[in-house]
Formats: structure tokens, sequence, C-alpha cells
């Protein structure tokens, strides 16, 4: 199976995000990797992976990052991929930070910003299903299966004081 996916992030601390948007991909079915590839600390990593990512099957980046978060957007530059970017909640700003460095990428090198961690991570898979989606019908079909499920449990309860958190 080829991986269509790649998920990287700048360190294992992100992880903690992160392994919701592995949790998605996993239930969708669709074929991804994870991967620790830090802008600042590996960027030679970084730019081979954003480079060679094509060339091995993979057609949507989902990149996680917190503090300066510039991994988003330099794999971006680096690629003619689509590149998700999801903002890692961070201790100091909480997020806000991370949100800025990826939302604010300059006109020519497009980095599609989610929210700020677990559901910015969450969106980014279902987000990327959407883009392959349009390509395979297995994943449309699973991401469709996905939406109506979801509908299903809020139809279930109705009543906010009958669910139990």
């Amino acid at each position: 199976m080829t991986i269509k996916v790649g998920v990287i992030m700048g360190s294992k601390s992100d992880w903690s995000t992160m392994e919701h948007c592995i949790q998605i991909l996993e239930k969708l079915g669709i074929a991804h990797e994870a991967r620790v590839v830090s802008a600042h600390r590996t960027p030679d990593l970084l730019f081979e992976y954003a480079e060679q990512a094509a060339d091995r099957g993979i057609e949507v980046i989902i990149a996680g990052a917190g503090g300066a978060a510039h991994l988003p957007g330099m794999c971006a530059a680096k690629t003619h991929l689509p590149v998700l970017g999801v903002p890692v909640q961070s201790s100091m700003l909480s997020g806000v930070d991370s949100l800025l460095s990826i939302v604010q990428m300059p006109a020519g090198i497009p980095t599609g910003t989610l929210a700020i961690g677990k559901a910015g991570a969450v969106n980014a898979a279902l987000l990327a299903a959407s883009i392959l989606a349009n390509k395979y019908p297995d994943i449309r079909t699973a991401l469709i299966e996905y939406r109506k499920q979801q509908t299903e449990t809020v139809l279930a309860s109705p009543d906010p004081r009958s669910i139990a958190n």
C-alpha cells in the first residue's frame, strides 16, 4: 500500500497533538507515515523529505509544529504538494504563536492552516481525506461514512444533559 499522507512534526513533544491526526487517518483506512522532522534542528532532512515526498507517492503532507512553527511553511516552500499546518498548543502562548507563524505565509507559498491543537489535528486528517476522496473512491466512501456516523451520534443524544463526558 502506497503511503498517501505524510504526517510530520517538529519534535516528539508534538505527538500528543498529532496522534489525533493519525487516529483519524487509521479510522479512514488511509495509508500514512509519521515522522519527526524539525525545521530548526534538521533543516536538511526537512528539505529532503519535502522534495522527495511526491516521488514516494505521498499526495498530502500534514505538518504539526509549535512555537515558531516554521515546519509547515518551510515544507510548503520545498514541495508542490498540499501542505496542511497544525499549530501545536505551546505552554507560553497557548498555541497562538504557532497559529500566527503558520497562517502568515506570504503569497505564493500556500499553507493550509487548521485550528490549534487536537481540533486542528483531527480536521487536518479529514481535510487530507477530502482532498484524496476526489481521486480514491474507497477514501470517499470512508469519509462519507465517518460524517454520517458523526451526524448519527449527535442526533442520538439531542439533550445535552444526557451526555456523559
